[in-house]
């Protein structure tokens, strides 16, 4: 067994643990997964908590409206067509904290998510992948009618 693998199955044993004795919530054992990323103020520190700068890859796709009437609820999905895709990261990056959403994909599991994101004014919506240990994205602009965020 590598460590990595170790690491994950201690790490998801204990949360469980502390779940199940109700010393935290579900909510706040899943928050952990990638504390950092969801705590960045910027869209740089956002892209370094998620593992660093991705190349664009048209095997990355995202599907977000062209213009959102209300950016408290804005559809925003994402697909990988790459082999060993890992993880989906979506970023806003005019956000207050740019990483919006985080999936880890599970082997042999289609690569695509679907989720309703807040946006809080017109911005990139991003996509980050990793698959076989590399990121890649892909970019989508959306024009926000209403705030989402505060406004």
């Amino acid at each position: 067994m590598n460590n990595n693998r170790r690491s994950v199955l201690k790490t998801s044993g204990a949360l469980g643990t502390l779940v199940a004795l109700g010393l935290i919530t579900e909510k706040q054992a899943l928050a952990q997964a990638n504390r950092a990323g969801f705590e960045a103020k910027t869209f740089a520190d956002a892209v370094k908590a998620v593992g660093g700068t991705p190349a664009t890859n048209n095997q990355v796709s995202i599907n977000a409206p062209d213009i959102a009437e209300n950016g408290a609820v804005v559809p925003v999905g994402a697909t990988s067509n790459l082999p060993n895709t890992t993880e989906i990261h979506l970023l806003v990056e005019k956000n207050p904290n740019p990483l919006a959403a985080s999936f880890f994909i599970p082997a042999g599991t289609e690569s695509s998510v679907q989720t309703r994101l807040k946006m809080g004014q017109s911005s990139n919506v991003i996509a980050i992948v990793k698959a076989d240990g590399k990121l890649y994205s892909a970019t989508k602009e959306t024009k926000v009618t209403l705030g989402g965020c505060g406004g």
